[in-house]
């Protein structure tokens, strides 16, 4: 509608102009080089248009004369870039599919049609991958690093190649050049940390997770950074440095089971009680842990048996219906040599015990009555029975928190029972099928802790067994084919990729010719 009253009003105005100078007429005369020409003044407005645009169309003619050869280099290299295009497009698809030969001719034909070209570097690099030329691969992300816009592409393939060939060297230049970037990507963050915390650069990694912090949900970001900071004051012997981190630590995570340990020693030895109680209490509620008993009673040293005997009786009674303040519990009242404390503790978990209650009930028996027979007895129950959770990580366990796995991972140690979950039936997704051609599954061991302590305690042999899967179902076939990611294919290939075979006679003359316009 706009443009209806817009075109319109210009032709009123035009009409309106004509109008005005048909109603003004007048003579105009021209004199040049003896020639006298005489007209009216509406003749000689329309002479001066139709000169105008006469002369226009002369320019737009010599114009488009001039640029002809621009115009014609422009349109090859406009049909060259859409062959690339279009070769790159194959190529990605055949690295998708898998096809090793169809991946390759794609990406030489990319690497021809448009050099240079960021896609073509990395159809150039992901065929490399699949066909196993790691080599020819980190050439081509070398050539990325030199490029702006794909500098963290390239740094991230030449990680991965620099893991590939076990090189850790390379691996950490990749990765530290990458966390140079105004923006660290989050694998160049957390590689950079890995290998901080793997040599025990507990500044340099809290340096490290500052950067990808942008990158890190805030409760990720808050709880390392707490493991970190509690790391660090184990490893500090400046008692005041110590104590300002791990109080930092607690502030961040007042569930870290080491650092409110940590922070009640080191409160208590610098005289605030209450606020060492205040912190380990806290913890205590939200995880009851043998690390904070022990720290709970050791608040004052000048302390008798039966007062360590009462502290312990208040803390658990902050968490009722735990085990691990039913053993601090007895452990005082052992030491305070009140065995009916201990026994009334302990006697909700003797029906089905776990090894340090059975070792504890030992202790008592032999400092109570002396009964070498009864100790025996619950000793052998001690062998027999479920474990107790441990600082469990990477299928091993340890007496003490450690920052990091031993596969170097950190905050991978999970106080819980080892093997505790054996018997967890998960699919397989990239098994080979069988000859029976039923699904498969296997047992893996969960890294969460049991649901809760009565599971935890579950006799072995009270465990179902796997279920076994029927002989005649067959397994359903996926709509989307289970591929590798294009930044790294995975194993290397054992495949034997066949050349591909040249032309065994020279091109026609016209093909030759044809070629010049590509």
């Amino acid at each position: 509608m706009i443009r209806v009253v817009t075109f319109l009003v210009a032709v009123a105005v035009l009409a309106a102009g004509f109008v005005w100078v048909a109603d003004r007429p007048g003579d105009v005369a021209i004199t040049w080089m003896g020639y006298r020409i005489e007209t009216s003044v509406m003749v000689a407005a329309l002479a001066l248009v139709a000169v105008v645009i006469v002369l226009m169309v002369l320019w737009t003619i010599v114009r488009a004369i001039l640029r002809s050869p621009e115009q014609v280099s422009l349109l090859f290299r406009h049909r060259r870039a859409v062959k690339g295009y279009l070769a790159i497009s194959r190529g990605l698809i055949a690295i998708g599919a898998g096809d090793l030969h169809a991946a390759r001719r794609a990406a030489d034909d990319a690497a021809r049609l448009s050099p240079g070209d960021p896609l073509a570097l990395l159809l150039t690099a992901q065929s490399a991958q699949m066909r196993g030329d790691h080599s020819g691969a980190e050439r081509a992300f070398r050539e990325m690093t030199r490029r702006d816009d794909t500098k963290l592409l390239g740094l991230h393939g030449l990680y991965i190649e620099a893991q590939r060939r076990n090189d850790a060297l390379a691996a950490r230049l990749a990765a530290e050049e990458a966390g140079k970037a105004a923006r660290p990507p989050a694998w160049a963050g957390q590689a950079v940390l890995d290998y901080r915390c793997s040599a025990a650069d507990w500044t340099g990694a809290l340096e490290a997770l500052d950067r990808t912090k942008p990158a890190l949900e805030k409760s990720d970001y808050r709880r390392k950074r707490a493991v970190l900071l509690t790391a660090r004051a184990f490893d500090d012997d400046d008692r005041d440095a110590a104590r300002a981190a791990v109080l930092e630590a607690v502030k961040l995570a007042p569930d870290l089971v080491p650092a409110a340990a940590l922070a009640g020693r080191r409160l208590a030895e610098a005289g605030e009680l209450r606020k060492a109680r205040r912190i380990l209490e806290r913890a205590w509620a939200a995880n009851p842990h043998p690390d904070l008993a022990e720290a709970y009673a050791g608040l004052r040293l000048g302390d008798s048996a039966r007062e360590r005997l009462g502290r312990m009786q208040k803390l658990a009674d902050l968490a009722p219906g735990s085990i691990e303040g039913a053993i601090a519990v007895a452990h005082a009242a052992l030491d305070a040599r009140d065995f009916a404390a201990a026994r009334a503790a302990l006697a909700p978990y003797l029906a089905a015990p776990t090894q340090r209650v059975a070792t504890l009930m030992a202790e008592i028996e032999d400092a109570e009555h002396g009964d070498e027979g009864r100790v025996r007895e619950w000793m052998a129950r001690a062998m027999r029975a479920s474990g107790d959770p441990m600082w469990t990580a990477d299928g091993t366990v340890s007496e003490h928190w450690q920052p990091i796995s031993p596969s170097g991972r950190l905050d991978g140690y999970v106080w819980k029972v080892p093997l505790a979950e054996i018997g967890v039936v998960r699919p397989v997704i990239d098994a080979a099928p069988s000859s029976a051609a039923a699904p498969v599954a296997i047992a893996v061991a969960a890294e969460a802790p049991p649901a809760s302590q009565a599971e935890a305690e579950r006799p072995r042999k009270a465990q179902k067994p796997l279920a076994k899967p029927a002989a005649k179902e067959k397994p359903a076939e996926p709509v989307i084919p289970l591929v590798h990611a294009p930044d790294d294919p995975g194993p290397d290939s054992t495949l034997e990729i066949d050349p591909v075979p040249e032309p065994t006679s020279p091109p026609a003359p016209w093909q030759r010719f044809m070629a010049l316009f590509r």
